[in-house]
Formats: C-alpha cells, sequence, structure tokens
C-alpha cells in the first residue's frame, strides 16, 4: 500500500489527487510503524515466556467499542484577517489522524481558511475490540496549499504547451489538451521499433517524490476518564508556531463526541436455570431463568416467557459496587450464591443457586467478571451510549486525463506513427472559433 501510494502521489496532476495521495502515504506510514511496534511487544512476551518470566494470568476485563464523532477544531484569527479580510489569503489542507492500539482511522481532508471559524470533520470513527485502559489519540495535520506546489514544473511535463497563443484562452486551453493527450499516449522515440502503442512517460525510481508534505499541527490524547456520551471539549497541545506555513490559528482546544459501549452492557453475559430463594426465613427455593445483562439480573419463570418479552418476576440490580460472595459447601454439596447490593437507599441480599454444583461455579464466575468488567468500564456502564453508524465516505469529483480522453475514444494504428484523430467535436470547436475570429 505505501508502494502503491508512492507511485500515485508521483503520477498526480492535479491538486485534488496530491493532496489524496500524499494523506494516503502518511496514513500508510503510521499503520506501518503502529504494527511494527505491536510486533516488537509480541517478540518480547515471547522472549519473557521461554525464560520463564510468563504474564501475569489475572483476570482481564471485557473489550468494547469506542467512537469518536463530530469533531470540531475552533480557530482563533486576528481581526484584522476575519472581520477586515486584510492580509494573504493562504488555504490549507487539513485532516485527523486516529490511533487507538494499533489500529489507525483519518477524516476527510478538507480545505480550511480564514472564511472559517471551525475546523468541522463529520466523520463518525469507531474503534472495535477496545479495553477500558485505552488511549486513543488525535493528531492534526496540515498542509500549506501554495500555487508553487502544483505548477506545471512540479508535477511533471504533462502540461507542456503544444500549441501557440494564436487561438484565444477559452479555446487554446482545450486544444491544448486534445494535443497533450494525444501526444503523450501516441508519441514513438525516433529510430527502431516503437513496441507498444501506449507509450508511458518515462520516471526513474531515484528521484525525489513530490507533492504535499503533511506536518502536526496540534495533538491530543483521550482516555476513559474523557466518555461522557455528550458533546465535549478537550485541551489540545499544539505543535507548531506561527512562524511555519503550515500553521493556523488554534484556540487551543477541540470538541466532539466520545462514546463507549462495553460489551458486558450491550450482549447478554450468561443465561439458564437457577433457583432463587424469595424468602430467607424459609427454605424455600423457586426454579427461575436467569439472563444476566446490562446492570440486572432479570429472572423469568421460564424461558418461553423471555422469548416473548414478557417482564421478569424478579430483577437484582448488579452495579460496579456489587459484592458476589459464594457459601461454604453444606451437608449435600451444595452452594449458595449471596449478592449484596444497594436497591432504594438500602442494603438487600440475594440468595440463589445453580442445579448442579457445575451450575453453581459458572454462575458465581460470571457474576465476578461482571461487576469487575463495570467496575474497570467505571461511567461508560451507567447507560448503553448512542453510537452512530459511520457515514459513507464522500468521493471527490476529481476529472481525470483531458478533454480529448473524455469526448474522443482513440484510435490508433498497427504500425508505424500514430496520428491523433480528430473527432467532429474538435473539429465544430476549431470551426466556431474561426468564425468568431472573422
Amino acid at each position: 500500500m505505501r508502494e502503491g501510494a508512492s507511485k500515485l502521489l508521483a503520477a498526480c496532476s492535479r491538486r485534488e489527487q496530491a493532496l489524496e495521495a500524499s494523506k494516503s502515504l502518511h496514513t500508510c506510514n503510521a499503520r506501518t510503524l503502529a504494527l511494527l511496534s505491536q510486533l516488537q511487544r509480541n517478540r518480547k512476551a515471547q522472549i519473557l515466556q521461554r525464560v520463564g518470566r510468563r504474564p501475569s494470568e489475572n483476570i482481564l476485563p471485557c473489550l468494547g467499542k469506542v467512537a469518536i464523532s463530530d469533531l470540531r477544531i475552533p480557530l482563533m484569527w486576528k481581526d484584522s484577517e476575519y472581520f477586515r479580510n486584510k492580509g494573504e489569503l493562504h488555504s490549507c489542507a487539513v485532516f485527523c489522524l486516529l490511533q487507538c492500539g494499533t489500529e489507525i482511522r483519518d477524516t476527510d481532508l478538507i480545505m480550511v481558511d480564514r472564511t472559517l471559524t471551525d475546523i468541522c470533520l463529520e466523520d463518525t470513527i469507531i474503534f472495535n475490540n477496545v479495553g477500558p485502559s485505552f488511549q486513543l489519540r488525535v493528531e492534526l495535520y496540515s498542509c500549506r496549499c501554495t500555487v508553487e506546489d502544483f505548477s506545471p514544473g512540479a508535477l511533471g511535463p504533462r502540461r507542456a504547451s503544444l500549441l501557440g497563443g494564436t487561438l484565444g484562452r477559452s479555446s487554446g486551453k482545450k486544444i491544448r489538451a486534445v494535443f497533450g493527450s494525444s501526444a503523450v499516449r501516441g508519441s514513438v522515440p525516433r529510430g527502431g521499433d516503437a513496441g507498444p502503442r501506449s507509450v508511458s512517460l518515462p520516471t526513474s525510481p531515484n528521484l525525489p517524490i513530490r507533492g504535499p508534505k503533511y506536518n502536526l499541527l496540534a495533538h491530543t490524547t483521550l482516555r476513559i476518564d474523557h466518555v461522557r456520551g455528550g458533546f465535549k471539549t478537550h485541551d489540545l497541545s499544539i505543535a507548531a508556531t506561527e512562524d511555519n506555513p503550515f500553521w493556523l490559528p488554534l484556540y487551543g482546544s477541540m470538541c466532539c463526541h466520545l462514546a463507549a459501549q462495553p460489551l458486558c452492557i450491550t450482549q447478554s453475559v450468561i443465561s439458564g436455570q437457577l433457583k432463587v430463594k424469595f424468602d430467607e426465613n424459609l427454605d424455600c427455593w423457586e426454579s427461575v431463568y436467569g439472563v444476566l445483562r446490562g446492570q440486572s439480573l432479570h429472572c423469568y419463570q421460564g424461558q418461553g416467557e423471555l422469548q416473548f418479552e414478557d417482564k421478569p418476576i424478579l430483577v437484582i440490580p448488579i452495579k460496579k459496587d456489587t459484592l458476589v460472595c459464594l457459601s461454604e459447601k453444606d451437608a449435600a454439596n451444595l452452594q449458595s450464591i449471596y449478592i449484596s447490593t444497594q436497591q432504594q437507599g438500602e442494603d438487600v441480599t440475594y440468595t440463589l443457586t445453580g442445579h448442579t454444583p457445575e451450575e453453581t461455579q459458572r454462575w458465581t464466575q460470571a457474576l465476578w467478571q461482571h461487576v469487575y468488567n463495570m467496575s474497570q468500564w467505571k461511567q461508560c456502564c451507567d447507560y448503553v451510549m448512542k453510537i452512530e453508524r459511520p457515514s459513507p465516505r464522500k468521493n471527490i469529483a476529481v476529472r481525470q486525463g483531458s478533454l480529448f480522453s473524455e469526448i474522443v475514444s482513440p484510435s490508433y494504428p498497427s504500425e508505424g506513427l500514430v496520428v491523433p484523430d480528430l473527432s467532429v467535436e474538435i473539429r465544430t470547436l476549431l470551426s466556431s472559433y474561426y468564425k468568431k475570429s472573422y
């Protein structure tokens, strides 16, 4: 992908193409570095395992989704630039690179000048299989757009003039585009066989890749403490000064929606048959069908009620501070599960057990894991945060090739020199020009 992006950047002849190709190359380089870092960590873990220093087998929290959307970065222009419209009007191409672990995403590319008060990035980016200790790094990159970077000399020899200036400016551009495209496609070197009739421009791999270069403008790192579900403001660390050509007057903050959905909240953790003691004073157990999901253990009379979405007969709250204990074995080799939690400001204890010792142990392990998951994901488990589906990328409409390739179907002879076959449209264009001239 890096090699393809480099070749694409070297072949670009338009500003939009070059900016997108350079952004793709920058993203590929970042992904390569991230994967190499992960590979090095994996090798280090293998070496530690070989020498006997195995990693601790502690309980691990569940994974989840983290989404960031509606990025807004305010700009702080000078009064003379924004209100009085004075000074040089320069524009910069900007985009954001987001990294969470080894997963790297980029936003759409937008053009920014002093007519804008905010950098608005409408992308919704979702990172899957993320742990609660995630670090989401947001980097803002900028590239100064000048005419020199996309001049004919900087983009290659395709735009060399093949016709004089006797034609008008409008018609001359179209005719030069026609013959320029024909010359590139059909010209052959002098002497000897030309080989294939489609000749490409000579390129050298040793030549440096010309094109726009992106530079880091600002960055920040978001963690689980920043997840609030709503539209919040976060501080930015500025990495450029006003002397840099790619500089933009950032206000020093960034606004966005940051949401998280742990799997322990969005999916059912465990389900199956249970026995619940409704009265602690009586040795009376009732068989129920339990489903542990979110912050509750729902108890139904049977699995059929769950299918028909009936209300459960008992709802046991399970929160981050809930205490789950396993009793000692009794004479019948059975154990009970005690769930102590707060309900309406009072301490309440529920007693339940499985039909077999194996089922009791399975439910106990699931409850311990669920409480630990919620304690690690913190406020992300208070409710299910809404995550919008990412919208499809907008295709940038860039006209490819020249006027000749758009309105003429080229027909080349099998042998000999190639003569451009001017179509009726081109002849009409020439005749209309000369009629206007006389």
